[in-house]
C-alpha cells in the first residue's frame, strides 16, 4: 500500500504554520479613525495650522492691468504649438532687439559719445 505525500503534508511535517488570507485580516481600529493616515507628521499638521488662516494674494498679482490679465488668459488657452510660436515670437523679438542695440552703440561709438574724461 503506497502513501501519497501532498504537498500540506510537508507543511504540517516542517512545523510551519498554514497562513490563509482570513487569517491575515485586522479588524482592529486604530485611535477609532476610519483614515488611512494613522500617525500624521506633527511637523506637517503644524505647518498647515500656522499658514491655513494667513492666505494672503501674491503681491505680483496686485500690479497687473486688466490687459495683463485678459493675456494671461488669451496665453492659458493655447495649444502647446501656439505657446511655441508666442515662444518663437518672443525669441525673434529679442534677438532683434539686441541687433538694434548694437547698431546704437556702434554708432555711439563712431560719434564719439562713450568717450572717457
Amino acid at each position: 500500500m503506497e502513501k501519497i505525500i501532498t504537498e500540506t503534508d510537508i507543511i504540517e511535517q516542517s512545523g510551519i504554520p498554514i497562513v490563509t488570507e482570513d487569517s491575515l485580516m485586522s479588524l482592529e481600529k486604530i485611535q477609532g479613525r476610519e483614515s488611512p493616515d494613522l500617525w500624521p507628521e506633527e511637523s506637517i499638521t503644524r505647518f498647515i495650522t500656522q499658514n491655513l488662516s494667513s492666505i494672503d494674494v501674491p503681491t505680483w498679482s496686485m500690479d497687473l492691468t486688466t490687459d495683463d490679465k485678459q493675456e494671461a488668459l488669451r496665453l492659458g488657452q493655447l495649444s502647446k504649438e501656439e505657446i511655441a510660436l508666442e515662444v518663437k515670437k518672443l525669441l525673434d523679438s529679442a534677438y532683434h532687439l539686441g541687433v538694434d542695440e548694437a547698431k546704437e552703440m556702434t554708432r555711439g561709438k563712431y560719434l564719439n559719445i562713450f568717450k572717457q574724461s
